[in-house]
């Protein structure tokens, strides 16, 4: 994989000019594109597919969380509009993810990577404690991480200070997608458990989620070239 195709932009936005634009220009500088619940839930599936009509990989981010049957109907809605990532909570349990792994099976030859959410990254120790939930962040990312291998996902979403617990006990072909990343001239913003890109991949992060260092620069490819270089020399 080059360096650049590791990045997938966070097109969090409800104008789908906006971030079809941005698809456009980013195209080359980045591995793919996310779209999420709040451009999904403005826009919907006709939305998804113009954004993404430029061939840009997909994930959808809409991290499924409900009971079995209902998260099985969900992907497989979801499959219609091609996304090469999908998620669902990890914390919704084992009956959940073995039937999310069975429905993105239906898609064959074009599966998408399934991701199981561990711990969002706007969450710190005192959040989990706040909901009765022991021990650290980590222990919590650790439990969901391990439960989800043998439910028989691709992997998970994380923060990077988790990538290297996690490697030790689900190996390194397990899929680790990380959020929360800032290079070192951008602002932290709301995440609580950031690192920059090139120390993510160092760790052994697969994908970084990217939002607001690039869709909020003046140049988002431009941004994106940046952080596309400090990965290629890190």
């Amino acid at each position: 994989m080059e360096p650049h195709q590791r990045i997938l932009v966070a097109l969090d936005t409800t104008d789908v000019d906006h971030a079809s634009a941005l698809a456009t220009a980013l195209k080359g500088q980045v591995g793919g594109i996310k779209l999420g619940k709040e451009f999904f839930t403005a826009n919907g599936p006709q939305g998804v597919r113009q954004v993404a009509a430029g061939d840009q990989p997909l994930f959808l981010d809409l991290k499924f969380h409900d009971i079995p049957n209902t998260v099985i109907g969900a992907i497989r809605s979801a499959l219609k509009v091609g996304p090469f990532m999908l998620n669902v909570h990890a914390s919704g349990g084992r009956a959940m993810m073995e039937a999310a792994v069975a429905a993105v099976a239906e898609a064959g030859e074009n599966r998408p990577i399934l991701l199981g959410v561990t711990v969002l990254t706007s969450l710190g120790d005192e959040d989990l404690a706040g909901m009765g939930i022991q021990g650290s962040a980590q222990d919590q990312v650790l439990r969901l991480a391990k439960l989800a291998q043998s439910c028989g996902m691709d992997g998970v979403v994380c923060s990077a200070k988790e990538i290297t617990a996690i490697r030790e006990v689900c190996g390194a072909d397990f899929k680790l997608v990380v959020p929360g990343i800032r290079p070192a001239w951008a602002s932290a913003d709301d995440q609580k458990r950031i690192v920059t890109p090139a120390a993510a991949v160092g760790m052994g992060a697969d994908y970084l989620v990217i939002g607001r260092p690039i869709t909020g620069a003046d140049d988002p490819a431009e941004a994106a070239a940046r952080i596309g270089t400090e990965l290629a020399n890190a």
